[in-house]
């Protein structure tokens, strides 16, 4: 018989099977043998979070990350304290949760320019880090594909997020890749070799970019079934240092329109042949 693959870095976020609730993700994903879980905020909306984490722990997933915090970026001051607020609410699920990550999407405000956006989002970070330091959880920069830089983040590049660590200068912030957002940046070899150097690759999150697309946001790939080249950038990451989960986060209407069964099978046979 052939050997079963090994899924012991194979990680799901929570959104990738959006019709599931938190239980139903639990126990599906534990039932195939996948070794990580990654948590959305809205999966567990209004929930028990000492209950959550010893759902989680129990079942022998490990939790890698909470998401999302971020969104500092606004034309008032008020909305920009209320961000800071949020994501403090978010550190605190982490730590109730037992996740060690909080991934940051940081936000882009209409009517502003870049820098602006970019200092709020320096200043966001710089609010909410002492409290994520006392509560032992790190916060990871997440990139974003520039076709979002201006409503969802101004951090475009790996560049941008490794520059912004550097004026951060905290241990406890780095950098999320996203496949998904970086894929096509010339740059992007370098710039992994730069965060692993300095030690702040956090996570690492795959999906393919399907052509064409019919949404930006939500027709994302399984693995496979476009043009990312997900086995290099892989090598990229572990070259640098990264050991951890592989975190699969696909975004979907026409997956999730589907059995999230058979569709958590064909997320496992592309992780065993793509990644």
């Amino acid at each position: 018989m052939p050997t079963p693959p090994d899924l012991s870095r194979l990680c799901i976020h929570t959104i990738t099977t959006r019709p599931w609730n938190i239980y139903k993700a639990v126990e599906n994903y534990a039932r195939k043998g996948i070794g990580g879980i990654s948590v959305w905020r809205d999966a567990i909306e209004n929930s028990d979070l000492n209950e959550i984490r010893n759902l989680i722990n129990d079942s022998g997933l490990r939790i890698a990350s909470l998401l999302r915090g971020g969104f500092f970026a606004a034309t008032d001051v008020t909305a920009r304290l209320a961000a800071i607020d949020e994501n403090r609410r978010a550190i605190d699920e982490c730590a109730a949760m037992g996740s060690p990550l909080l991934v940051m999407v940081c936000g882009a405000a209409p009517g502003q320019s870049i820098h602006e956006d970019v200092d709020q989002i320096r200043a966001g970070l710089e609010a909410v880090l002492p409290h994520a330091r006392s509560c032992g959880v790190r916060v990871g920069i997440e990139p974003l594909h520039p076709v979002y830089a201006d409503t969802r983040s101004a951090i475009a590049t790996m560049r941008m997020a490794n520059d912004l660590c550097d004026q951060i200068a905290d241990t406890s912030v780095g950098v999320t890749v996203d496949v998904y957002h970086v894929w096509w940046d010339p740059d992007l070899k370098s710039e992994i070799e730069r965060c692993g150097d300095a030690g702040r690759l956090f996570s690492l999150h795959i999906c393919d970019w399907k052509t064409p697309l019919t949404d930006v946001l939500n027709d994302r790939g399984i693995m496979g079934e476009g043009i990312i080249d997900i086995p290099i950038i892989r090598s990229w990451v572990e070259a640098a240092g990264f050991n951890g989960l592989i975190e699969v986060e696909i975004f979907s209407n026409r997956w999730w329109a589907t059995d999230q069964t058979e569709f958590l099978d064909k997320i496992v046979r592309a992780y065993s042949e793509h990644v």
